[in-house]
């Protein structure tokens, strides 16, 4: 009896250590951030809320006093602006891993490796998320100015809110083809379904993402810990399989 009531005392003291994290990420994302909070929460109790969706708009959401504590972006200028405007713990700031950018069907067979399927113009939409507050839009605009093709395509263009909704856009054939984050179609190494051209990063600046620990997170333990362990070779593992580099 003795022994089961030190138990229980352990197991309160370890659960009143534990806490909660409000996280904001980048809708490219989602499939490995929901993995890793999974296994960062099994490790070491504590839970991270995760809010998705397009870093530009995360950046309006915290300047106006959003209650998140860390921001995992899709560039690394949002958390360096937000570090000047003293809204981030100083000292916080990393890349967690760098995109990429691909043109991608859910049909097989539509999107050659070399992506001419562009220059054809044989399809009557293509994909993207807003480029003002989505940075894999914008790369998707710097990528067709650097082919040449923007004009051409121009009255084609879809754009969603997010990376997210230009993925929906595409995987439901509401576009034939869009361009979209390898993570979304991607894992160990092959396309997980349709066909896609993973864009070369010489067509467009690289997508460095960066994490850091937002003001409001300034005193919250579970916030520090996360942080750590996005650095933790589980979650670079992780990070790896979806097809970003690090």
């Amino acid at each position: 009896m003795r022994w089961f009531a030190g138990l229980l005392a352990l197991m309160a003291g370890a659960a009143a250590q534990a806490g909660e994290v409000q996280v904001a990420v980048a809708a490219n994302f989602t499939a490995p951030m929901q993995k890793i909070a999974a296994e960062f929460e099994k490790d070491t109790g504590h839970k991270a809320v995760l809010a998705f969706g397009a870093t530009g708009k995360f950046y309006a959401q915290i300047v106006n006093g959003a209650p998140f504590e860390v921001l995992l972006a899709a560039d690394d200028e949002t958390p360096a602006k937000l570090e000047v405007e003293h809204q981030t713990v100083p000292g916080t700031r990393f890349t967690y891993a760098t995109g990429k950018l691909v043109l991608w069907s859910a049909k097989d067979g539509v999107v050659d490796n070399q992506g001419q399927v562009l220059k054809t113009g044989d399809y009557a939409h293509l994909a993207i998320a807003n480029p003002k507050t989505a940075p894999y839009g914008a790369a998707a605009i710097e990528t067709l100015t650097k082919l040449n093709l923007l004009d051409r395509v121009q009255g084609k263009l879809v754009q969603g809110e997010n990376i997210a909704q230009a993925y929906q856009f595409v995987s439901t054939g509401n576009a034939p083809l869009g361009f979209v984050a390898l993570s979304q179609v991607y894992r160990d190494g092959r396309f997980t379904s349709g066909s896609g051209w993973i864009v070369p990063a010489s067509l467009h600046g690289p997508i460095r993402q960066d994490a850091v620990i937002l003001a409001k997170g300034s005193a919250n333990p579970a916030a520090k810990a996360l942080e750590g362990y996005l650095k933790s070779n589980k979650a670079k593992e992780i990070i790896r399989s979806y097809g970003y580099e690090l």
